[in-house]
């Protein structure tokens, strides 16, 4: 079943545009499945074939095999998540007969409120990068303020080309992991940001004319989710923040102070990129 991993991972990854931590999340989960559902064919004496190894009865061992193992509710529900796009996969591409991803039941995950900074802690860590005058502070500054002003993902962040910022019409053009764009207006004074950076910084920064990302690293080369997150909480300790500060809590404080200022719920939501506004709400009660 390799084979089939290996196909449905090129197809998040050139398709959908999931993430490189994504894509080994899904790659470790497939085949802890495909593991165990061979283990299990084996043990039948079936076939080794993808319709063989893969059925109703397969599933639903899987699925007390994962109960048994005491996951938390998180992590069986991002395993259970990988197993259904998978199958859904397969059978779109005719490697099985019949879509087999209702067997599996993904487990309710509450979710709590996020808690965002405060606009007086979000102005502090928005203000650091401008302390210093290097090239890669140049590039934090233009990150943040576009984080905080936007409220991407980042995925998204990173993901983003020179391209996909139109700065004579202000606005950036992002895609989520499912591959779905949107299009976020900009204020000017983050366009001037994202305008100086690009024309400035940026070319100190990259090593190739090929490199089309918008946000590089030392090596001159897209920064890596990892990194983005890194570059947020040195700069969270430097002004004192005790809490772990990531690129979702700027997304988190983002809604928050958007829809304690008056933007509606539905604009907010789209801005966000979620699906189902029941996913914007929760950011009414923090």
């Amino acid at each position: 079943m390799e084979e089939q991993i290996q196909s449905f991972l090129t197809y998040l990854m050139n398709e959908k545009r999931y993430s490189a931590n994504t894509l080994a999340s899904y790659s470790s989960d497939l085949r802890q499945l495909c593991a165990y559902a061979a283990s299990q064919s084996k043990a039948r004496g079936d076939t080794a074939s993808v319709g063989a190894e893969l059925n109703t009865e397969t599933l639903a061992g899987y699925m007390r095999n994962l109960r048994e193992r005491r996951y938390t509710l998180s992590t069986v529900a991002r395993k259970v998540a990988a197993a259904k796009s998978f199958l859904r996969f397969l059978a779109e591409t005719g490697k099985l007969s019949n879509d087999l991803s209702s067997q599996l039941a993904s487990p309710h995950v509450n979710k709590s409120a996020p808690r965002p900074l405060s606009i007086s802690e979000v102005r502090r860590l928005l203000a650091e990068p401008g302390k210093a005058n290097a090239f890669e502070s140049k590039r934090d500054k233009a990150m943040l303020e576009l984080l905080y002003a936007t409220g991407l993902r980042a995925s998204e962040m990173v993901g983003l080309n020179v391209k996909d910022v139109d700065v004579r019409s202000s606005k950036v053009l992002c895609f989520n992991r499912n591959a779905k764009a949107r299009v976020i207006p900009l204020e000017q004074r983050i366009v001037q940001l994202l305008r100086e950076y690009i024309a400035g910084a940026r070319p100190q920064l990259v090593k190739s004319e090929e490199e089309d990302a918008l946000f590089v690293n030392h090596r001159g080369e897209r920064l890596t989710r990892q990194g983005f997150w890194k570059i947020i909480q040195g700069y969270a300790d430097k002004i004192g923040l005790k809490n772990a500060v990531t690129p979702r809590t700027l997304r988190h404080s983002f809604a928050v102070h958007r829809l304690k200022g008056g933007t509606d719920l539905q604009s907010v939501q789209q801005l966000l990129g979620h699906a189902h506004i029941s996913t914007t709400r929760v950011y009414k009660q923090a």
